[in-house]
């Protein structure tokens, strides 16, 4: 059934989803909804618009931070971040895409999802644009002096983040020249240059032109039926309607008739070396990516050539002396209207350019005239078959991940049905790649003789950014100059104006809300079988997976000396990735790609429930395959960690290469995480490991053992140390995990039997201690190419069964919604910024993220502490707090991804008897425990670490000789 006012185009069960297919037309508007028809009560939601950007001034950007500033009906200042704290949602956030923007959200509960519904079709639909919401989202001017302007910004400040990125930044150029006339031309981010010329009333064009209901989908996904979701959109937005004007449209790219080649430069701060730094990428615009057909061509040929180490073209891309690492755009890129496919190598020299673009183009040739072999045909159809059988829910819910995979075809005239029935498509896939010419024809049309080709070299600059800093300080001199003193005063007043906004209390309670009676009562937490295969401890779990085998081993470290605890991040990373059960890294990595889902490996720490300071370190290997391949499966994991071949040493180069120019890019992206790792280190055991192993002197160290490994007798040394580690592991006792369909489990556990039955795991019964010795407290700074900071404050607390350990994680959400998201976020201008404590190290920890201030906002972490001493905030923050907590705590992941996390849960005490404890004692915070936990564990600032991570000029200029400085 549906509601009268749409008409039913299409309705189509798609069976190995487990979902129907409905498509809707709104009879009035256009407005078009999809809905995803499913017996799942994690219902999904989002509204889409088609959003075309004719410039690079951020406008789709900032109206989507502006349109969740208040409504018609919610007139707020803040409901988007206001309903974070009153609701239980699992998924809550805004995107923009190069060409659209999406408001999406999930939530298990029925009341949740329309109080979620009727904010977020308000702010998409009625927003109210006030001109100081833009001014704070946007940019603006400021006087930071008498006689000085700055621009401020949190969409300016988040972009000039992003474009620190050098990946970032090739990624723009890439697009720029691939499309010289349509809308994937510009920065739809904004570019931090132009983000400055966008107007208010350009702004409010933008929406009037786009946010159209002709212009928008709705797509739905649960048990909710498509009746119900129409009848709100119909009350709520769609009646006050009354025209169709049409949707937009991005057209086609004008093609070119020979290759262009592009040679543009990225920031690279302190560096007078640039020496193996320069970016060569090649990329190609291929055609439309609606039709579903041409699609799985794309991605067949993708996978053919770059899917696996023993690929054609990500075999050469890795061993070739012209750089240090594939690029990481490598591959195509599908969600435009247009096919981007796209390759090249990282920490290469400008004069290479030529010999790479050669060197690709030899083997594009290669392939087109002679193919590739049947096997590798078949391995790519069987890990596109493996992707789309995948139950997800481990990030993005599964519902929202499915909307999200039909979203692109949607908006682009496309058939979004097509794009989640994928079942025939692939049958049909799977014949036309019996054709020997098939594969050689794609290449050959696609690549080799497509002249709609880019090459860019993207070249380091070490005084760009010192350059762009004083063309910015010379444009606000220009202006200020520019004022009258009557404009002077209109900027004065406006900033004064804000300041008064974001200061005000609005009611809250024009918000719909969740109460605490709303939440319920328990968690479902799943439960495995134990029993023994031979003389392996084995756990089963039996769940509902679409026909996948999830596979584990799980060895307890060891005692490990400094030198082969620093190397556990880089054995992980390389035992997957090298050869094993008597094959190269080529054939094993083939074999990987022809029988599983891949394989992982990784050291994961975690605190001891009850004792600060006491930890359990495990090494984890797993992998994943379909039901049919579970024994190939279970002897490659197994070949993995008995027989691996750390003696090819040309692989191990390359691998350490990649690992590299991976943690490099990482680096600003994941600013915050460092911060706070390098905060944290002095305090606890755990954080310490952690920050040995992932931190900002890890990524250091990574680099000189890079540069190291050049010396041939230094690489086999390497070699030498990662064997001797496996050996040492291999002899730790060890444990098998399983996780699969209830009517495979007795196939799975005899076929267990036969591989592990009579081996004898190891007998070594020590256990990875403690570092002897912490440095403490202490002030750390850390610089990088960056025009953006990165602050965390860290103290030492309680471990997760401490009463207090639920108060803390209370408190972390109580202050951020109380103080520190308006003090770091909305006055100071930074993309984001919070505080939480972490039961893995027992620490309470503050944080901020693409922050323009530095000092400023060290300050706000003992700030918030005062305001809470203060007891200024109203009675309901607390249940605002208590319901954040908590959502965290429900939040579900796949049913796969569920056992797996019930599994390493029980593994470090963290059984579900003790959560369902923890849920308990969340529940029951009051306002005394928090101001008690505060003054019992971080008002003595004396012993916090404290960690930034900001630009060589910022530190050496602005933080003093109480701090610990060094450079990346």
């Amino acid at each position: 059934m549906n509601h009268p006012a749409f008409e039913l185009l299409r309705r189509e069960p798609v069976e190995s989803l487990k979902l129907t297919v409905e498509s809707y037309r709104h009879r009035v508007t256009g407005a078009r909804h999809l809905h995803l028809a499913a017996a799942n009560p994690h219902n999904a939601f989002l509204v889409a618009f088609l959003t075309i950007p004719q410039d690079s001034t951020g406008v789709a950007h900032i109206l989507e931070h502006t349109t969740l500033c208040g409504s018609e009906r919610f007139a707020v200042r803040d409901p988007f971040f206001m309903m974070l704290r009153r609701t239980l949602a699992t998924f809550m956030n805004a995107f923009t895409s190069s060409d659209w923007t999406a408001y999406p959200f999930a939530t298990q509960s029925g009341k949740d999802f329309q109080n979620l519904l009727r904010v977020y079709l308000d702010a998409a639909f009625f927003p109210n644009l006030d001109p100081l919401d833009f001014a704070q989202e946007g940019c603006r001017v400021e006087f930071d002096e008498p006689e000085s302007l700055l621009f401020k910004g949190v969409v300016f400040n988040e972009m000039k983040g992003a474009m620190s990125s050098p990946a970032r930044v090739l990624s723009q150029t890439l697009a720029e020249h691939l499309f010289p006339t349509t809308t994937y031309h510009f920065n739809s981010g904004g570019d931090p240059e132009c983000i400055p010329d966008l107007t208010w009333e350009g702004l409010k064009a933008f929406h009037a032109r786009f946010y159209h209901p002709a212009n928008a989908i709705f797509m739905t996904y649960g048990e909710i039926t498509a009746q119900e979701h129409q009848e709100r959109f119909e009350e709520w937005v769609l009646s006050r309607f009354s025209d169709n004007p049409g949707g937009a449209l991005v057209p086609d790219e004008m093609r070119y008739r020979e290759p262009r080649r592009v040679e543009s430069h990225y920031a690279l701060d302190g560096e007078e070396d640039c020496t193996a730094k320069t970016h060569v990428v090649l990329g190609w615009l291929l055609g439309p990516s609606m039709e579903m057909e041409s699609l799985l061509n794309a991605h067949l040929l993708n996978g053919v050539l770059l899917d696996n180490s023993s690929s054609p073209l990500l075999k050469i891309l890795e061993t070739t002396e012209l750089g240090s690492a594939p690029s990481s755009l490598s591959g195509l890129d599908d969600s435009g209207r247009e096919l981007v496919f796209a390759c090249g190598l990282e920490g290469s020299e400008p004069e290479h350019a030529d010999a790479v673009e050669t060197l690709v183009m030899d083997l594009l040739r290669q392939v087109a005239q002679d193919g590739v072999e049947p096997e590798r045909l078949e391995s790519v159809l069987h890990q596109l078959e493996l992707s789309r059988r995948e139950i997800g829910g481990d990030g993005l819910p599964y519902g929202l991940k499915l909307l999200l995979n039909a979203l692109t075809p949607a908006l682009h005239g496309g058939d979004p049905v097509s794009a989640l029935a994928l079942d025939g498509a692939l049958d049909a896939l799977r014949e036309r790649i019996r054709d020997p010419e098939f594969i050689k024809g794609l290449a050959q049309r696609w690549l080799v003789d497509n002249p709609h080709r880019v090459r860019v070299t993207l070249m380091p600059d070490p005084a760009l950014n010192a350059r762009r800093a004083q063309q910015e300080k010379q444009r606000l001199s220009a202006i200020l100059a520019g004022m009258d003193q009557e404009e002077r005063e209109r900027v004065k007043s406006r900033a004064a104006a804000l300041v008064e906004r974001q200061e005000r209390a609005d009611d809250p309670e024009i918000l719909p809300r969740l109460e605490l009676t709303d939440i319920p009562e328990t968690i479902a937490i799943p439960s495995g079988e134990r029993d023994r295969v031979g003389a392996f401890p084995l756990v089963r779990f039996k769940t509902t997976t679409n026909r996948l085998f999830y596979h584990q081993y799980v060895i307890d470290l060891p005692e490990l000396d400094e030198e082969a605890l620093r190397l556990l991040p880089l054995y992980s990373s390389c035992l997957p990735e090298v050869g094993c059960g008597g094959r190269d890294y080529l054939e094993t990595q083939a074999h990987q790609s022809a029988v599983s889902g891949g394989i992982g490996a990784r050291v994961g720490i975690r605190g001891h429930v009850g004792e600060m300071g006491g930890f359990r370190a495990l090494f984890t290997i797993s992998g994943k395959s379909l039901t049919r391949n579970h024994m190939a499966l279970m002897q490659l994991l197994q070949d993995t960690i008995v027989t691996p071949r750390f003696d090819e040493l040309t692989r191990l180069r390359e691998l350490v290469a990649q690992m590299r120019a991976a943690a490099e890019m990482r680096v600003t992206e994941n600013g915050h995480q460092l911060a706070i790792s390098v905060a944290a280190a002095g305090l606890s055991p755990v954080a310490a490991l952690n920050d040995l192993w992932g931190g900002l002197d890890a990524v250091k160290r990574l680099k000189e053992l890079d540069k190291s490994l050049d010396d041939p007798a230094r690489l086999a040394e390497f070699a030498e140390r990662l064997a001797a580690l496996n050996e040492t592991l291999s002899r730790a006792p060890g444990q098998l995990l399983v996780v699969g369909e209830e009517e495979d489990m007795a196939e799975f556990t005899t076929g267990l039997a036969r591989l592990w039955g009579d081996m004898q795991p190891g007998t070594q019964q020590t256990r990875l201690a403690a570092p002897e010795a912490l440095n403490g407290a202490g002030r750390h700074a850390w610089a990088t190419v960056t025009t953006v900071h990165f602050c965390a404050r860290a103290h030492k607390a309680v471990p997760y069964i401490h009463p207090d350990a639920p108060v803390l994680s209370v408190l972390g959400q109580y202050l951020k919604n109380g103080h520190l998201h308006r003090a770091i976020r909305e006055r100071g201008g930074a993309y984001g910024g919070g505080a939480a404590y972490d039961s893995d190290t027992g620490l309470f920890r503050f944080y901020s993220y693409r922050d323009p201030r530095l000092e400023e906002t060290l300050a706000d972490f003992q700030q918030a502490l005062d305001w809470l001493a203060s007891g200024k905030a109203e009675e309901r923050a607390l249940e605002e707090a208590i319901l954040g907590v908590v959502g965290n705590i429900d939040r579900p992941g796949s049913p796969a991804g569920e056992a797996k996390r019930a599994f390493h849960d029980a593994l470090h005490g963290r059984t579900p008897e003790v959560r369902r404890t923890f849920r308990e004692r969340v529940l029951a915070v009051t306002n005394a425990d928090l101001t008690r936990v505060a003054e019992t564990y971080l008002n003595d600032i004396s012993q916090a670490g404290i960690g930034v991570l900001t630009n060589p000029e910022t530190m050496e200029q602005r933080l003093d000789g109480e701090w610990i400085k060094r450079h990346l």
